[in-house]
């Protein structure tokens, strides 16, 4: 998730709760050779802890993916993502994200790209793509087979159309249908599901039905690091959780940037007696240090000072 999956997001489940596999946020594959490519970079930064880790990409240049995958690769990732399923208007206007489905022609040839540049002399890193069931309609009959038979190792595939951007009922029913396609075109490539998975206990439900690999859990985690150990936090537990959200992003140098970490602030402080006006605070913070100190009064006023 872009703006969300950061390397301080991602080091919080390193404490509470480990997924079997990071997703870096996605990553413009331009950019990664541009003028403004060192931004870029930094978004690729990842702590050995976190492995397994993959990085995804996005992209309508079939040269720029292939050295992105090969950067990616040299970068100690254990695996390139494609992401051909962003709905968002300046991915599409690059003809790349959910373009692609439109342009199966082009998405061949970048998945290609991106397994040329993920071969290395000792160790090739695996390619995966994800996607969406459609760009206005379903079209998993016409666009899945398209993507199996390109030798993907993984397919992610978000139950929404493109036109149904993250608004409605994700169409989990289908999940069978691209096993079966899979099961046709490519036996050996895993399908994950992805779609508005609240808890853990649901995505292992909804991977035992459908038969999948396994699922992709973006949003639920928003706030709650907590997910795979399926503990649930005390007040007292969200309120640690924002100050130590807030020092490792302040010390892996990213506090002059410290209004990105305020949705996560957003997150945290939900569902409490006092949480609003905690939030209306946190979002004026500009630092660790007032972090601290509005936690601080906080915890006092609540008498959880000593929790």
């Amino acid at each position: 998730m872009s703006g969300i999956t950061d390397e301080p997001f991602r080091l919080m489940f390193l404490k509470y709760g480990k997924p079997d596999v990071f997703w870096t946020e996605f990553v413009s594959a331009d950019g990664l050779f541009s003028r403004g490519k060192e931004v870029c970079l930094k978004n690729l930064k990842f702590n050995k802890k976190e492995r397994p880790i993959v990085a995804q990409i996005f992209g309508a240049d079939p040269e720029n993916i292939e050295k992105a995958a090969r950067l990616v690769r040299k970068l100690g990732f254990d695996g390139v993502d494609i992401n051909m399923g962003c709905p968002d208007r300046a991915i599409e206007k690059k003809g790349a994200g959910a373009m692609l489905i439109k342009n199966p022609e082009l998405a061949k040839k970048i998945i290609r790209a991106a397994i040329k540049g993920a071969k290395g002399r000792k160790k090739d890193i695996p390619v995966s793509v994800k996607t969406r069931i459609g760009y206005e309609k379903n079209q998993i009959n016409e666009w899945i087979p398209i993507l199996l038979q390109e030798n993907i190792s993984a397919l992610i595939i978000h139950f929404r159309t493109k036109k149904e951007l993250y608004f409605g009922k994700p169409h989990w029913e289908l999940a069978k249908e691209i096993v079966a396609l899979k099961n046709k075109y490519a036996p050996k490539t895993l399908i994950l599901g992805n779609g508005n998975v609240k808890s853990l206990k649901e995505a292992k439900k909804l991977a035992k039905e459908n038969m999948l690999d396994g699922v992709l859990v973006g949003r639920a985690l928003i706030g709650n690091p907590w997910f795979f150990c399926k503990k649930e936090p005390s007040i007292a537990d969200r309120l640690n959780a924002i100050l130590e959200h807030a020092r490792i992003f302040a010390t892996i140098g990213k506090e002059k940037h410290f209004d990105s970490i305020k949705k996560h602030f957003h997150a945290y402080s939900k569902g409490f007696r006092g949480a609003k006006d905690l939030r209306e605070k946190l979002m004026k913070a500009k630092n660790l240090d007032e972090t601290k100190k509005i936690i601080k009064d906080f915890k006092i006023k609540a008498n959880l000072l000593l929790q």
